[in-house]
């Protein structure tokens, strides 16, 4: 049961890295279009637009992330038993590659790509990277202790 409370919280751990990041690579990424349309925006405003979108974003985006973790840490940690060395790439990878296929999922389902920065492969790719650092915390906070 132990095990089972500790990796819960590390999932839950893993889903508020990435959707901070997340939607940190989202403010900026709006920000930079605003700015991109001439429009003056203040270090402060751009800040302002980041934490905001902290408190709206970020929860939105974190059911998504938790979704694709929900399903990629799973294959990680079965491919993580037969090769222990690579329990940290594996995870990685889990995280990264969840987000972008859940990024993927929603551009083909939905009329409109619903996350602004993943609308460019640079985007997107950030936005991935995100899944993948907390793939990463995940596998470090699941680790096995020595």
């Amino acid at each position: 049961m132990k095990s089972a409370v500790r990796y819960g919280v590390a999932w839950i751990g893993a889903v508020a890295v990435a959707a901070v990041l997340g939607s940190i690579v989202q403010s900026q990424f709006s920000m930079a279009a605003i700015v991109s349309l001439g429009v003056e925006v203040t270090p402060a405003q751009w800040l302002g637009v980041t934490v905001r979108d902290l408190f709206g974003f970020a929860p939105v985006w974190a059911l998504v992330v938790a979704a694709a973790l929900l399903l990629a840490f799973p294959v990680a940690g079965l491919l993580a038993r037969r090769a222990p060395d690579a329990r940290m790439a594996l995870y990685f990878l889990a995280g990264g590659v969840g987000v972008m296929c859940a990024l993927v999922i929603m551009a083909a389902v939905l009329p409109v790509t619903p996350v602004a920065a993943a609308r460019s492969p640079f985007g997107m790719a950030l936005m991935a990277l995100g899944g993948a650092v907390g793939g990463v915390a995940f596998a470090r906070w699941t680790a096995a202790r020595g």
